[in-house]
C-alpha cells in the first residue's frame, strides 16, 4: 500500500505543474470540445510511459543522452510553434470563438503534446522509473494519478466556463499558454 500512495504522491507532484500538455487539456474542457478523447490520449499515453520507466528502459535511455537532445529540439520546436499559435489566438478576437468540430485535431496535438515533449520522458520514464525501479504498485499509484488529474482538468473545467464566457478570459489564458509554451520552447532548445 506504501508504494501505491508514493507511486501517486509523486505522479501528482510533477504532473500538476503547468505545461504544453495541461493547458491543452484544460483548453478543450473550457471549450468541451473532444474533452474525452483528449483525457483518454493523455493518460493512456502516461500509463504506457510510466510502464516503460517503471520497467527500467530510463535507465538504458540514460545511456544515450543524444536521444534526449534530439527530442529537446523537436520538442521545442513543437512548443513554439503551438505558443505562437496561442500568441495569435490572443491577439485575434476572431480566433476566440469556437471553431467547428474537425474529427482528428485534438486528438492529433494531445499525442503530439504528449509524444514530442522531452519533459514527460524526462518525469515519466527517467525519473518516476529511477525511483520506481521494478515497483509495480508505485507505478499502479502514478497511473492512477494521472487518470485522476487529467479526467479532474479535463471535466473540472467546465467549472470555469461562466468565467470564460467573457472573450477577454479566453485572451489571457492564451497569451498564458503563448508565455508558458514559448519559453518552454526557448529552454528545451538552448538547453539542448
Amino acid at each position: 500500500m506504501t508504494d501505491l500512495l508514493l507511486g501517486f504522491g509523486t505522479m501528482l507532484t510533477l504532473i500538476v505543474a503547468i505545461g504544453a500538455q495541461n493547458a491543452f487539456v484544460l483548453r478543450q474542457g473550457l471549450r468541451r470540445h473532444a474533452v474525452a478523447k483528449v483525457v483518454a490520449v493523455c493518460a493512456v499515453s502516461d500509463a504506457i510511459l510510466v510502464a516503460v520507466g517503471v520497467a527500467g528502459f530510463g535507465a538504458i535511455v540514460s545511456k544515450w543522452p543524444q536521444a534526449i537532445t534530439v527530442a529537446a529540439i523537436v520538442g521545442g520546436l513543437f512548443l513554439l510553434g503551438y505558443g505562437f499559435l496561442a500568441a495569435r489566438r490572443a491577439f485575434n478576437p476572431s480566433a476566440l470563438t469556437v471553431e467547428p468540430a474537425r474529427s482528428g485535431r485534438p486528438v492529433l496535438t494531445a499525442l503530439a503534446l504528449t509524444w514530442l515533449n522531452p519533459h514527460v520522458y524526462l518525469d515519466t520514464v527517467l525519473l518516476l522509473g529511477s525511483i520506481a525501479a521494478g515497483r509495480w504498485l508505485f507505478g499502479v499509484g502514478a497511473v492512477t494519478a494521472s487518470v485522476t488529474w487529467f479526467v479532474a482538468l479535463g471535466f473540472g473545467a467546465r467549472l470555469l466556463s461562466p468565467l470564460f464566457a467573457k472573450p477577454r478570459a479566453w485572451r489571457v489564458l492564451d497569451g498564458v499558454i503563448a508565455a508558458v509554451m514559448i519559453s518552454l520552447g526557448v529552454t528545451l532548445i538552448a538547453g539542448s
